[in-house]
């Protein structure tokens, strides 16, 4: 089970409050937008969605897209074309990387940093397939 509290209060019933949550996220993205800069999120899932799945995507529109973040969808079915990494990441102008690590339930368990210009450029093309293949968060429903 997954050990992440919003998620925990989400499955008990609770409102989620994206402002009080995460409002050091929502801050520094907007800081970030505000600036001009492009921040895009896409997330690969598999359908039928998990809970988990289910409260990203409740969350969504109240912590990401009012953060000024784009926000995409793809069906894990329409990856299958794609060369992909294995872990999840964010690419910052072109130039670094932060690779997430997590454990087979989920959890987060470490942060990779890199500078690698070859392992940057292969994750932001790898990013940019993806991205063409997205439901924009507004269009996305969930099976």
């Amino acid at each position: 089970m997954r050990s992440d509290p919003a998620f925990i209060d989400w499955s008990a019933g609770k409102t989620i409050e994206p402002v009080e949550r995460w409002s050091d996220w929502l801050n520094t993205v907007q800081e970030a937008t505000g600036r001009g800069v492009v921040v895009r999120r896409a997330r690969i899932v598999s359908e039928p969605v998990s809970d988990y799945i289910r409260f990203e995507h409740s969350v969504t529109e109240g912590l990401n897209i009012a953060a000024g973040e784009e926000v995409g969808w793809l069906p894990r079915r329409q990856a299958t074309s794609l060369a992909l990494p294995g872990n999840d990441f964010w690419v910052f102008d072109r130039r670094v990387a932060l690779i997430n690590h997590f454990d087979g339930d989920g959890d987060s368990l470490e942060h990779e940093y890199t500078e690698d210009p070859q392992l940057v450029s292969f994750l932001a093309a790898a990013f940019e397939s993806v991205w063409e293949k997205t439901v924009p968060h507004n269009q996305y429903r969930l099976v």
